[in-house]
């Protein structure tokens, strides 16, 4: 699973990196979170094609996903793109899916976020509908790290990966819970090294520095890109995962 993939840099890492690591890796599938894939926020039809020719099975979101207002229609349609499943009733897209073996669920935390339906409860929910030995993988794309862990083990023995998306930091807590089911924090992202978190690095200072308004361009100029992402290894017979590490590599972007 790929963190959250950060404008054109973020696409052309993806592009680069992921086959090699497919063939390197021998991965049956590939999930990634693109809420951020075009400049910086949201998704369109185009840049989640880039992502899929480049060998990503399914996609994730967030809040960000209703940024670019052309994917909305595109979520209704049978492509394998979520948004997060605790939105309301209603609203356009959905937050699970099941292809080639594996069930996605796409939820996102209330802290410090929009005010949505409950994470915990929407889990539940799904999980209902699933059998025991589902090959189930949650991405959690939260703010509040204590959220991240606190689904993290609510969902243990019950599904086969917790996996934690949203603030581009990726963390060192790769680890397997006690019922079996693989987590960490954040994954990180695929995006500019030298940035803050993806954009561009004075407009965020002066944010910090005047608290006024600021538009946040991804730091297109930063040679090199960050890769992070998690292998994991799942039991198909139980559902339940066996490892899971860290995988970051760095793109270097000259003679694009």
């Amino acid at each position: 699973m790929i963190g959250d993939v950060i404008g054109k840099p973020g696409r052309k890492a993806v592009a680069a990196l992921l086959p090699v690591l497919r063939r390197e890796l021998a991965l049956h599938f590939v999930i990634a979170n693109g809420e951020n894939a075009a400049a910086g926020r949201g998704l369109t039809e185009s840049t989640a094609q880039a992502l899929f020719d480049a060998g990503v099975d399914v996609l994730t979101s967030g809040n960000h996903i209703w940024d670019q207002k052309e994917i909305i229609p595109a979520l209704d349609e049978d492509r394998p793109m979520l948004r997060p499943l605790n939105y309301p009733p209603g609203v356009p897209g959905r937050g699970v899916l099941t292809q080639a073996g594996v069930t996605v669920i796409n939820l996102q935390g209330r802290t410090f976020m929009p005010a949505i339906d409950c994470p915990f409860q929407a889990a539940d929910a799904a999980l209902e509908r699933l059998p025991d030995s589902a090959v189930i993988v949650v991405d959690m794309h939260c703010e509040a790290t204590s959220e991240k862990q606190g689904m993290g083990r609510y969902l243990d023995g019950r599904v086969a990966a917790v996996v934690g998306t949203h603030t581009h930091v990726p963390t060192a807590d790769a680890q397997l819970l006690p019922g079996g089911t693989a987590y960490v924090t954040d994954l990180g992202m695929v995006g500019p090294r030298d940035s803050i978190i993806g954009n561009e690095i004075e407009p965020a200072i002066q944010r910090f520095l005047t608290a006024m308004p600021a538009r946040f361009p991804v730091a297109e100029r930063s040679p090199t890109v960050q890769f992070n992402s998690v292998v994991i290894d799942i039991d198909e017979a139980t559902g339940r995962a066996r490892s899971i590490s860290r995988v970051d590599r760095e793109y270097e972007r000259e003679g694009e």
